[in-house]
């Protein structure tokens, strides 16, 4: 029953593989963009970290009802990114639901006196801002949200520029002043943050509660951005993958269920699969099925067994556990009032193996995917590159990352990939991402100067003839 509905052979991981492959480049498209499922939003990150980068940056992180700021410190002599301090700052519910104003008033505040109580306030630090809601990045500085998600509903922020509400915000105050602002995704953070430490890295991935990957992609295929030189790194918003019907030949009735029931049905399927939001729910319903069916628990289910969402994610990593799995199977189903026996328990870490597996073999494919998009781009024979992964999934579950790595292996062979965890995607990466547009800057700067000299030098010449 598992095998047949849940396991995915290599053939199957291929065309998956292929399928997103024609989906990245429809992303990429300048009108086909539109109505891809695999978004790919451009970033205006034009580059990794070169080991040069230095100073003093401010992050500030905005995903959920608490918000982070952070002050940090670039390093180039040791090559390391140090969170010197932090403050979390909460937003009170009705604040959620409020105007704009009031939220970015409240940020601004809240920045205000983490500056102060770290003698900052005279300072003016450049921002990497981590803004986890939808958004159409305009540039590196000016990002228009698209929707709130996660139970906010702010008035007057939607379709406006998060970057200018901040700075209104910091202006109507008029006690102090921020550098340049450099928006940020949570997964460009974290392929940043491992960028400094290790400068081939050139994919971000994050398998957490939810799911995403970011990569440096040719500007030449970035049809939506103008220029042709150099890089660009690309937020493929790859959840969204299957949003079109793509995947239905993959998904069970328990997948089915899940989407259904969530609170934005039809919309990202490729998450709903294999992220840590929803990985507990169909184990849970998985476990109802075949409880019902007589083939568990003899036949008997349970009130909490029966609730929505009670099964943790957590649940899973704790029973695939090599040495205590068995032991923690069972209070799992004694804390779910169940009866078991050990034939039980064993179903259960099979169902929950299926499950997980299947979940990294389709995270494989999708990351083996970007892999060999880079190395054909490259029209390298071998590429050699590191992944900055983030996300409890990939951190806390036993096997997860083991199975993850067997399948790129398997689908990108040509590809030999460091993966690397990252430490703080969203505060040392956003400060990293400042930091390296703060670079980029200078450089420019510095070449229109010497330029602007050769020019100068040759005018001097022609007046002399």
């Amino acid at each position: 029953f598992l095998s047949l509905r849940f396991h995915l052979t290599r053939e199957k991981l291929q065309e998956v593989s292929e399928r997103l492959r024609k989906d990245l480049i429809r992303g990429l498209g300048k009108h086909s963009h539109h109505k891809a499922p695999v978004k790919m939003l451009p970033t205006f990150v034009r580059a990794t970290p070169d080991g040069t980068e230095k100073g003093d940056f401010l992050a500030l992180d905005l995903g959920g009802t608490n918000f982070r700021v952070l002050h940090v410190r670039v390093m180039e002599e040791q090559q390391r990114v140090l969170k010197m301090d932090s403050q979390i700052c909460a937003i009170p519910k009705e604040m959620m639901q409020g105007t704009g104003e009031q939220l970015f008033d409240h940020i601004a505040a809240c920045l205000y006196d983490f500056l102060l109580s770290h003698n900052l306030e005279r300072e003016t630090l450049p921002l990497g801002f981590t803004f986890s809601f939808p958004c159409e990045q305009k540039e590196i500085d000016k990002s228009i949200l698209i929707r709130w998600t996660k139970g906010f509903n702010c008035s007057g922020v939607e379709g406006e520029d998060v970057v200018k509400l901040l700075k209104e915000a910091i202006r109507r105050r008029g006690d102090y002043d921020i550098g340049s602002v450099a928006m940020v995704n949570d997964t460009v953070g974290t392929m940043m943050s491992c960028g400094f430490r290790d400068q081939s890295c050139e994919i971000g991935m994050i398998i957490g509660t939810g799911t995403n990957a970011c990569y440096m992609e040719e500007m030449k295929n970035v049809k939506r951005v103008e220029g042709e030189a150099g890089r660009m790194c690309i937020n493929t918003e790859w959840g969204g993958f299957g949003d079109d019907g793509s995947l239905r030949d993959i998904q069970t009735e328990f997948d089915v269920v899940v989407d259904e029931m969530s609170i934005n049905p039809g919309v990202h399927t490729f998450e709903k699969m294999i992220s840590g939001m929803y990985l507990g729910e169909i184990v849970r319903l998985l476990l109802v099925r075949l409880t019902e069916d007589g083939l568990l628990f003899g036949g008997r289910t349970s009130k909490a067994l029966l609730t929505p969402e009670a099964f943790e994610t957590k649940f899973i990593s704790e029973i695939e556990e090599q040495d205590n799995g068995l032991e923690n199977t069972q209070k799992v189903l004694s804390k779910f009032g169940l009866k078991w026996d050990t034939v039980d328990s064993c179903v259960v870490r099979l169902v929950c193996d299926a499950i997980s597996s299947r979940s990294a073999r389709l995270c494989g494919a999708a990351l083996a995917t970007l892999a060999n998009r880079i190395r054909v781009n490259r029209r390298q024979e071998r590429l050699k590159t590191t992944v900055g992964v983030d996300g409890t999934v990939y951190k806390k579950h036993p096997n997860f990352s083991e199975e993850l790595r067997a399948t790129v292996r398997l689908l990108a062979p040509k590809c030999d990939i460091t993966f690397l965890v990252s430490e703080d995607g969203s505060g040392k990466g956003a400060a990293m991402v400042t930091a390296v547009a703060q670079r980029l800057a200078r450089q420019s700067r510095l070449l229109e100067e010497s330029d602007g000299e050769t020019d100068d030098e040759e005018e001097e010449e022609e007046e002399d003839q």
